[in-house]
């Protein structure tokens, strides 16, 4: 219950930004990037995900991990595709080897940094979300969408 009364009130002051002219300037595919960021946050809350990082950079390199999170001892680095249509190309397929290869070297990167002398398990996700206008929110979570190495691909 508590979280649905942060993401409405996230969506609240949103709406009053809009209102008061302070709209975003960002193009619109970047907002609707950032909105679906949110909207996935929320949704891994929910299904009990301890999220501790949202757009983790390390500063000196390119690149962001979109959600970092721990679900019990697993590092789950997780990727988000944020639709506002379903179209004939699903969200997730943009997450291509090179996107793949980005990620697993800033994992590699986040994990070096983390407090423990052991290197935790990580799993590899990708959240496909559609932010379709008048529909409800849609999710599709692809746990283990890949690996540290490229034999996997998604089904």
């Amino acid at each position: 219950m508590r979280i649905t009364w942060l993401e409405r009130g996230l969506a609240g002051l949103d709406w009053m930004a809009r209102r008061r002219g302070r709209e975003s300037t960002l193009p619109a595919h970047l907002v609707a990037g950032m909105q679906g960021e949110d909207a996935a946050y929320f949704h891994l809350r929910r299904k009990g995900y301890i999220v501790v990082a949202r757009r983790w950079s390390p500063g000196h390199e390119p690149g962001d991990i979109d959600l970092i999170a721990w679900q019990g001892p697993l590092l789950c680095i997780i990727e988000v595709k944020t639709r506002t249509a379903h179209d004939s190309t699903p969200a997730e397929v943009a997450v291509d080897s090179h996107k793949r290869t980005m990620l697993r070297r800033l994992a590699r990167q986040f994990v070096r940094q983390l407090p423990q002398k052991m290197a935790p398990q990580v799993r590899f996700d990708v959240i496909s979300v559609y932010l379709v206008p008048g529909q409800k929110k849609e999710f599709v979570h692809f746990e283990s969408a890949f690996d540290w190495g490229e034999r996997r691909e998604f089904d």
